[in-house]
C-alpha cells in the first residue's frame, strides 16, 4: 500500500492486481487486449488504493483531452444579458455532469477577426465541440471540416453537409406561426423585427413570416433588422413607427427584442393588444414578465442542447457519424399580447 501522503502510482495497481503495467494501464485509459478478469482485477485496486489517472499521461496514451469546446462566437457581455446564450452555457455544463470531461468556453473578442477560435480548435486542445450562434462570416463550418474535429452546431449551419451535424428548431415554422396569428387576430398592417440575416435563425424565421404574409395577399414591407437583443428590439421599433405609423401587428424574432419593442410602443401611447398585437420569439422567462405577459413561439432550447451534447458526446467516444440533423417543432404559447 502506498504511503498516506504519496498518492499511489499505476505501478501500485499493476502490483496490487497482479497485471503487467501496461495492462494496467490499457484497463485504466480504455484500451483494448484486456481480458476481463485484468479488468476487474484493476478496477478492484484502483478503487482500494484511490488511484487517480494523471491527466496529461492519460492523454499520451488516449490521444484525448478529456476537454468539449462550447464556441459562442459573440462578445462575453452578449453571453451574460442573452437568456438564450447564458441557458446554452447552462444547459451543456449539465449534460457534461455525470462525465469527467471539462469545459472550455471559447467566446469573440470584441472587435477581434476571425480566426482565434478556429486556430484554437487546430491545435488540439479539445475532443470535441458545441458551436452556438454562428455567423456566416465567422468560418467555423469551413475549420471544422477541414480539422475533423467531432462537432456538433446548435442551430442549422449555412452550408450543412453530412459531416456538419446539427440540431435546431424548426425556424421556418416558427415564423408561419407568429404571422397565422397575426393575421387570425384579424391584423393586416403588420411589421416584423428580424433577427441577423448572417445567422440561419434570422434568415428561417423572416421565410416563414413572409410565406404567410404572401398567402394572405397582406404586403410586408414593413421590415427592420434587429440583433436578438432587448436595446436592438427597441431601435427597431423606433424606426417601424417612424416609418410605418399604422402597423397593428408585430412579430419579433426573439423575445428580448419584443420586449425592447413593447417598451417604444408605451412610450407612444400605443397599447398592446389594443392597438398593436405582439409575438415573440423563444419563450424564455422573460416572456411570462413583460407586460403584458408576452404571445410568442416556443423554442425548446433545454432539449436542442441535450440533444447536441449526447450527439456531441456520442461522436467522441465512438467515431461514429451515423447521424442525421434533428430539427424539432416550435409551439405557440399564448399569453395576452394578441
Amino acid at each position: 500500500m502506498s504511503s498516506p501522503t504519496t498518492a499511489p502510482t499505476l505501478d501500485e495497481v499493476a502490483r496490487t492486481a497482479g497485471v503487467s503495467r501496461s495492462t494496467a494501464s490499457r484497463a485504466i485509459n480504455g484500451g483494448d487486449r484486456v481480458s476481463p478478469e485484468a479488468q476487474a482485477a484493476v478496477d478492484a485496486a484502483v478503487a482500494d488504493l484511490g488511484y487517480t489517472p494523471n491527466r496529461a499521461a492519460r492523454s499520451l496514451v488516449t490521444r484525448r483531452t478529456d476537454s468539449i469546446a462550447l464556441v459562442v462566437p459573440e462578445p462575453d457581455e452578449r453571453i451574460l444579458t442573452d437568456p438564450f446564450l447564458a441557458g446554452t452555457m447552462r444547459g451543456v455544463s449539465a449534460a457534461l455532469g455525470g462525465t469527467d470531461l471539462q469545459l472550455v468556453l471559447l467566446f469573440a473578442r470584441p472587435d477581434e477577426q476571425p480566426g482565434r477560435i478556429v486556430r484554437y480548435l487546430r491545435s488540439g486542445h479539445v475532443d470535441g465541440a458545441i458551436v452556438a450562434s454562428h455567423h456566416r462570416d465567422d468560418e467555423l463550418e469551413e475549420a471544422l471540416l477541414a480539422t475533423r474535429l467531432p462537432a456538433v452546431f446548435v442551430g442549422r449551419p449555412f452550408h450543412p453537409t453530412p459531416d456538419l451535424l446539427y440540431v435546431d428548431v424548426d425556424n421556418v415554422e416558427g415564423g408561419r406561426l407568429a404571422a397565422r396569428r397575426l393575421v387570425e387576430a384579424g391584423r393586416r398592417r403588420l411589421a416584423t423585427i428580424t433577427g441577423p440575416q448572417d445567422m440561419t435563425a434570422g434568415v428561417d424565421r423572416l421565410t416563414g413570416w413572409n410565406e404567410v404574409l404572401d398567402a394572405a395577399g397582406i404586403a410586408h414591407d414593413a421590415v427592420e433588422a434587429g440583433d436578438f437583443a432587448l436595446a436592438g428590439g427597441a431601435a427597431a421599433m423606433e424606426r417601424l413607427l417612424a416609418e410605418h405609423p399604422d402597423i397593428d401587428g408585430l412579430f419579433a424574432a426573439s423575445d428580448l427584442m419584443a420586449e425592447g419593442a413593447m417598451r417604444v410602443l408605451a412610450q407612444h401611447g400605443r397599447r398592446v393588444p389594443q392597438d398593436v398585437s405582439v409575438v415573440g420569439f423563444d419563450d424564455l422567462a422573460t416572456a411570462a414578465t413583460t407586460s403584458p405577459p408576452l404571445t410568442t413561439v416556443r423554442n425548446p432550447m433545454i432539449t436542442m442542447v441535450r440533444d447536441a451534447t449526447d450527439m456531441l458526446l456520442d461522436l467522441v467516444a465512438n467515431g461514429s457519424k451515423d447521424f442525421t440533423p434533428r430539427v424539432l417543432a416550435p409551439e405557440l404559447v399564448e399569453r395576452a399580447s394578441v
